[in-house]
């Protein structure tokens, strides 16, 4: 009975669904999380008649055909990069981008170059700015050790003001990355992703330029997850799933009776 596995496949492809709404609601709080969701596509048909095709010698076209379907699969899971709001935190470090863009951060042994969103940067012990695993923000800037004030402008640049000194000195620029298909980036966690084929390769240039968001200090991108949305989803996914499995149930149900006949 096909009945049974187009009823397997659906049960299977909700509980992708779940998982990927498990995943969202855990990083509710999650620095510049974006989150994600499932897109699934019907399988493939198998054509008892086929529509088009002739019935009788004189040539008469069946208009519809039969067509039944083999049930579901999961086509993609995508990032919807779209929303998230600001919180203020007044630490120097603390970078916000507005508008599109990524940071660069330098993996460790010449993996190559992540990119972010998560803004939470702090400085290691030779004063340069890294991230939560200290890995250095690129390009590396150092902060001096007598530095006692610290200015970030929208533009990237970084300046600082040093102890016993009236005037600012600018230390770095920071620069952006872009991407012409962001949802293509591959996700490495730590709030990371690096590059693929899908997402092409980055375009990068200083912040608060054209096409390129720009940076506001003090302040951490938040999750864009919608948490009413999100539960509302996954009580979506639990009916779709319950009424799946009612679907093997019954055919179990008409199969007992095929063998009960005498």
């Amino acid at each position: 009975m096909r009945s049974l596995n187009i009823g397997a496949t659906g049960m299977l492809a909700q509980q992708t669904n779940v998982d990927v709404i498990s995943n969202n609601i855990a990083n509710m709080n999650t620095t510049a999380y974006t989150k994600r969701r499932a897109e699934f596509n019907d399988l493939i048909y198998q054509n008892i008649v086929r529509p088009g095709s002739t019935s009788t010698s004189s040539q008469t076209i069946v208009p519809s055909g039969i067509q039944l379907g083999l049930g579901v699969r999961t086509a993609a899971v995508y990032r919807i990069t779209d929303g998230g709001g600001l919180t203020k935190t007044d630490n120097d470090l603390d970078l916000a981008i507005r508008g599109r863009g990524y940071f660069q951060v330098e993996l460790p042994e010449g993996k190559g170059t992540a990119y972010t969103r998560d803004g939470a940067f702090q400085r290691n012990g030779d004063g340069v700015i890294v991230t939560h695993e200290g890995y250095t923000v690129l390009p590396e800037i150092t902060i001096p050790e007598d530095a006692v004030e610290v200015y970030v402008n929208n533009s990237g640049e970084v300046w600082v003001k040093q102890d016993g000194e009236t005037e600012e000195v600018n230390v770095g620029q920071l620069e952006l990355a872009t991407f012409v298909n962001e949802a293509g980036l591959e996700a490495m966690g730590n709030n990371m992703f690096t590059e693929t084929e899908a997402s092409g390769a980055p375009v990068v240039d200083n912040p608060d330029t054209e096409g390129f968001g720009s940076i506001l200090q003090g302040y951490l991108i938040t999750s864009n997850v919608n948490a009413v949305s999100e539960i509302t989803e996954l009580v979506s996914a639990q009916r779709a799933y319950e009424l799946n499995s009612k679907i093997i149930s019954t055919s179990d149900q008409m199969l007992s009776t095929i063998n009960q006949l005498k």
